[in-house]
């Protein structure tokens, strides 16, 4: 009996503390092999101490065992793939992801968890029953990591009530991450509880200190928040030049003239005021909100960053002053890979641009040309929100934008010689979002599959158009069209969840992960409503690669940088590093590359091509980590992703009571 208990006896735990299995897993290792070595050296000894023939028998089957058992754990440590050598890494790598760590299973759902995760927000239009148009647009949203601790933050926009009606003020607001599923509202100690009529937001690093700063469009003087560090903020906008007094709706920053250092692109919309205010009616009684064409436009500016804080004006001598538009969303891009980023800019009842960038500090307006200024009837449509990606695996940039009810959204295929084509029609996006107003728009893998799906906003502007058009709603579910492949797009809407179905007057949004689970959640905002977060359920059953971008000689966010991830298989997936695009919001920095269905000793390889031309090629990387690449250096920190899996629900509510952790 004592052989019997020395061998099958618990092992100890005094010595050996308990580690999470996707935190521990080499501490782990290391006392499995401590506890197998004691067992055997057990079994060794009871076979020296004799008993019974059949006793000895078991002793060494079991010994044998055990030792098999012991030379399994006796592989080298496991460290993180694709980190540089020391003298090119600034940070000892950490371990690879485990191949064994738990994934969750089961269909991909979007659960609302604004009221659990502490997000406790409603825009304010400042509607009095007065109708006054920059009521209809806001706010935009965004992630972004104010505090550099690895967790996506998020921001909130906010408007105003109007001097005529005062009845309480409100603010932006500023939520930080706790790391555990929940936020804390820390606006007012971050410097940021001021008063505007907030309308969008672009978040960057345009001082290269190493914090994100924000700026927030508005109507009027728009505003400049340089983050201090230590969780604080600072308004600037009067010493660097950046206020710009007209209606400004979305924002980018950019290098333009790849010089390292962060520019600023406004798109602005109408020439409206209180004073210059207008009637318009839909039923020929009431006021109802008027139509752009009521107004005239106002060109958009371009600041050029000087390096010292301060900025200029340089839209005139860009070539962008174009008092005839009346601009809502802009998104960044290369179209034509010449490595000078270029701007699509939509536009209100105005055609579209395509602002190609000539590479000497000019830009020249290719819209008509590029067959993206107008729609295949060639009229001008409503565009809203736009987004650039390469949707069709083709390594080029394609287009996504929100249009009018009654337009239906454009998807523009990039043929890589200056033309595009609206494939909307064929792609199955064009039906589908023919009776939806659409906003906020953006490209991002949902799924994880690889392929980059679309996610849109939408909410008609007139709370009225029931009364004209009964079969047009004022709140609108939003679009999620799932990539297929070969140019087609599923409607998924319907199949991801109660919360993902709900009609809302939709307007910004944004995409990240705030949980750090590898699957991205949805920020979305309503006119004169609640901000909602969105959790991705499952869809990290897919394998994935984050990447963040850190630039030297580039801009210190990376924006603008051109990455593609190589499978062994062949497959190529292109992304770039870009701010602004969606509709007054922004999301997440780092990007997402979704590599598909676990297998085993699946290897990548990341090439980025950095805004100075400089390029980085990391080879054999396994999937499932969160990487940091640092310009012409290579990983400097790598962390595993830690899967997280939903809590099962046999009838699953609008808005569960648990949150992921």
């Amino acid at each position: 009996m004592r052989i019997l208990r020395r061998l099958f006896g618990a092992p100890s735990t005094k010595n050996h503390p308990i580690h999470h299995w996707d935190r521990g897993r080499p501490a782990r290792t290391m006392y499995a092999a401590l506890d197998l070595e004691r067992n055997a050296r057990a079994a060794r000894e009871a076979l020296a101490a004799g008993g019974t023939p059949a006793i000895r028998v078991i002793m060494r089957c079991l010994l044998l065992g055990l030792l098999l058992v012991l030379s399994a754990c006796k592989q080298p440590s496991v460290t993180t793939p694709g980190v540089p050598s020391p003298e090119v890494a600034s940070q000892t790598p950490t371990v690879s992801p485990s191949p064994t760590a738990t994934r969750p299973s089961g269909p991909i759902e979007f659960t609302d968890v604004s009221a659990q995760a502490g997000i406790h927000f409603k825009h304010n239009t400042g509607a009095f029953g007065k109708k006054y148009l920059p009521e209809t647009l806001g706010a935009g949203c965004a992630f972004l990591d104010y505090d550099n601790d690895g967790w996506q933050d998020i921001l909130l926009v906010n408007s105003m009530d109007w001097p005529e009606h005062k009845t309480g003020k409100s603010t932006l607001a500023l939520y930080h991450n706790n790391q555990d599923g929940t936020f804390t509202d820390v606006t007012r100690q971050a410097g940021l509880a001021v008063e505007m009529y907030g309308i969008g937001v672009a978040v960057a690093d345009y001082d290269n200190d190493g914090n994100v700063d924000i700026y927030i469009t508005c109507l009027g003087p728009n505003h400049l928040f340089r983050n201090l560090g230590g969780g604080k903020f600072a308004d600037v906008t009067a010493r660097a030049g950046v206020g710009d007094p007209g209606f400004s709706t979305s924002a980018v920053w950019f290098d333009y003239d790849n010089d390292g250092k962060l520019d600023l692109f406004v798109a602005h919309y109408v020439d409206w005021s209180v004073e210059k205010d207008q009637f318009c009616s839909l039923d020929g009684k009431n006021k109802s909100y008027c139509t752009p064409q009521t107004y005239k436009g106002q060109s958009s500016s371009l600041y050029h960053n000087k390096g010292n804080g301060t900025f200029e004006n340089v839209t005139q001598k860009a070539g962008l002053n174009d008092p005839t538009s009346k601009s809502l969303g802009v998104a960044l891009l290369d179209y034509n890979g010449d490595g000078w980023l270029d701007l699509f800019v939509a536009n209100d009842t105005e055609p579209n641009k395509l602002y190609k960038n000539n590479g000497n500090g000019t830009f020249t307006d290719e819209g008509v040309a590029a067959g993206v200024a107008f729609s295949e009837a060639g009229t001008a449509r409503a565009g809203m929100g736009v987004d650039a990606g390469d949707y069709d695996g083709s390594g080029r940039q394609g287009i996504v934008l929100g249009n009018f009810t009654n337009e239906s959204m454009a998807l523009y295929n990039n043929d890589g010689k200056g033309l595009f084509t609206d494939e909307a029609p064929n792609s199955g996006i064009g039906k589908m979002s023919a009776q939806s107003l659409t906003f906020a728009v953006f490209f991002f893998d949902y799924d994880l599959d690889g392929l980059l799906d679309v996610f849109a906003a939408n909410g008609h502007v007139s709370d009225d158009i029931s009364v004209v058009q009964p079969n047009v709603k004022y709140a609108q579910p939003p679009h999620l069209f799932h990539n297929k492949g070969k140019k087609k797009f599923e409607e998924m809407t319907g199949k991801l969840g109660r919360a993902l179905q709900r009609a809302i007057v939709g307007r910004g949004a944004a995409y990240g992960d705030f949980d750090n689970d590898g699957d991205l959640d949805l920020l979305i905002t309503a006119n004169n409503g609640p901000a909602r977060l969105l959790r991705n359920d499952n869809a990290n059953q897919n394998d994935l690669l984050r990447v963040k971008t850190v630039g030297t000689r580039s801009n210190r966010d990376g924006i603008g940088a051109k990455v593609t991830l190589k499978t062994a298989k062949g497959a190529k997936l292109f992304q770039m590093v870009r701010t602004g695009s969606s509709y007054c919001s922004q999301s997440e920095l780092p990007l997402v590359f979704g590599l598909g269905a676990p297998e085993e000793g699946k290897l990548v390889t990341l090439e980025i091509v950095w805004p100075s031309g400089a390029r980085d090629t990391i080879s054999d990387l396994k999937p499932n980590q969160s990487i940091t690449v640092l310009e012409g250096k290579g990983i400097t920190n790598a962390t595993p992703i830690v899967f997280a899996k939903a809590a099962a629900s046999a009838s699953p509510a609008p808005q569960p009571a648990t949150t992921k952790k």
